[in-house]
């Protein structure tokens, strides 16, 4: 893992973990695209690196909002809470897939390709009408089994939680906010999960590529969440769905080229 490496991984993660476009996608996309080869240990130590990063930039952002629930014993805990609990079963259950068969790039592309039609027709036909505050259990339980699907590179997690948010009717912002506060738990939880292949043996990476990463992935996706809450105030998705539908036929286009 070189220095160079550790910046460019830390800003993709950054950025496509909380724009709907997919960072696991991404990931793997860089990696098959510029061929960088590391070991398992490696690429293990580096992936909960970079999500300690995001996590460290959700949480700032919304410290704040978290401290205020909290005081007040807001029932938007419990529901962020519930919501996290399909992502949590689906990510034990599938990991092994999710780091091998899923990461396939025609894979990858076909779900980027589809995941985009689907934010579409959100926009469509979604009223977003609703307000955070109207959320109740069934919003909230429904965006959490929609958030398992995203253990599959492509899909997003940011994506299909505020997706299913606009079809339950919230406004975009509201889904968003709403997703961004559900990656508190499921990206910490996600690190801790992972962590636990790390206790025993000695960190594989360097010390100055592991700071690298986590800044910039820290930095990177501190900027997008705030980006992204002003813009949909006044725009749609369909920009991520033109960009997916762009970034799914070139993947198939380089696919077709190489000829694998």
């Amino acid at each position: 893992m070189t220095p160079f490496s550790a910046l460019v991984l830390g800003i993709i993660q950054g950025a496509t973990e909380f724009l709907p476009v997919s960072s696991s996608a991404h990931l793997a996309l860089t990696h098959w695209i510029t061929e960088w080869t590391h070991s398992p240990a490696e690429d293990l130590t580096f992936d909960v690196a970079l999500h300690f990063g995001t996590l460290v930039a959700v949480v700032i952002y919304f410290a704040r909002d978290w401290v205020g629930f909290l005081r007040r014993r807001d029932k938007l805990v419990a529901y962020v809470l519930v919501a996290c609990i399909p992502g949590a079963v689906a990510g034990a259950l599938l990991e092994e897939a999710a780091e091998t068969t899923f990461r396939s790039p025609i894979h990858i592309a076909v779900l980027l390709a589809i995941m985009g039609l689907v934010m579409a027709a959100a926009e469509r036909w979604g009223k977003k009408i609703r307000e955070l505050a109207a959320l109740r259990w069934g919003d909230a339980i429904g965006i959490g089994v929609a958030q398992a699907l995203a253990i599959m590179p492509g899909v997003s997690r940011s994506g299909v939680t505020m997706t299913t948010g606009m079809f339950l009717g919230l406004t975009r912002e509201a889904a968003a906010r709403f997703s961004f506060l559900l990656a508190t738990p499921i990206i910490l939880g996600a690190t801790l999960w992972k962590c636990r292949h790390l206790l025993s043996g000695a960190v594989p990476v360097e010390a100055t590529p592991l700071v690298i990463g986590v800044l910039a992935s820290a930095v990177t996706g501190l900027a997008c969440v705030h980006f992204l809450l002003r813009f949909l105030r006044r725009h749609t998705l369909y920009p991520f769905v033109v960009y997916r539908l762009a970034l799914a036929l070139a993947v198939i286009a380089v696919v077709v080229i190489r000829g694998h």
